[in-house]
């Protein structure tokens, strides 16, 4: 299904631990960096996929979501929408429980097809800007 409320995302949040972050950059100004180190700022085990690299974020980095030796929960995608299908199906394959496209990148049959696997979807979104969002409270009330 793919998650469009604030309870949705909140439930991923809570219940999912291990994210496997595609596209992970090893350049801390792009947002396949600072996003997989903010999802370890918030206790989060990252795992980084990108077949260039032996090392990201300070974590063993994978060739591809199918060399990741342990269980996956969520599968954030910073790669571009004509990209997506593949790594739904690496995800699938692996069993992860999320899809999760960044923002600017919808691909609707991808996202069906994770559905159709049974995984949760979520598209067009960023977690370092949703978490905070749902979870820090505000400064000042009104």
């Amino acid at each position: 299904m793919t998650i469009e409320t604030d309870d949705g995302l909140k439930e991923i949040f809570e219940t999912c631990r291990t994210v496997a972050v595609v596209g992970c950059s090893p350049k801390p100004e792009r947002a396949g960096h600072y996003v997989a180190r903010y999802w370890q700022e918030r206790g989060y085990r990252v795992i980084p996929v990108n077949p260039g690299h032996q090392e990201l974020v300070g974590e063993r980095c994978y060739p591809s979501l199918r060399d990741i030796p342990e269980k996956i929960d969520i599968v954030d995608c910073f790669r571009r929408a004509e990209e997506i299908m593949p790594i739904v199906e690496d995800a699938v394959a692996i069993g992860a429980k999320v899809i999760w496209m960044q923002l600017g990148v919808i691909n609707e049959e991808a996202a069906e097809r994770a559905e159709a696997a049974g995984l949760k979807v979520v598209m067009d979104r960023c977690p370092k800007i949703e978490y905070p969002r749902l979870f820090f409270k505000p400064l000042f009330s009104e």
